[in-house]
């Protein structure tokens, strides 16, 4: 099964499960936005971050 069959899937029943009702309109909004996120959500996924030292008492409001 590939993904869009996927997010066909899921996306309604996710929305079902919070009780969420959405007509095609909203649907066809929320597969393009997934269509255009997912490639960079599943790259960040696969970061491979083993080698990555981490910061020590990280300053959040100064750049690293």
């Amino acid at each position: 099964m590939s993904a869009p069959d996927q997010a066909a899937n899921f996306i309604p029943a996710g929305l079902a499960s919070l009780g969420i009702e959405a007509d095609e309109v909203e649907l066809a909004v929320i597969s393009g936005a997934h269509q255009v996120f997912w490639p960079g959500i599943q790259q960040l996924l696969a970061l491979d971050t083993r080698d990555v030292e981490p910061e020590r008492n990280p300053d959040l409001s100064k750049a690293p």
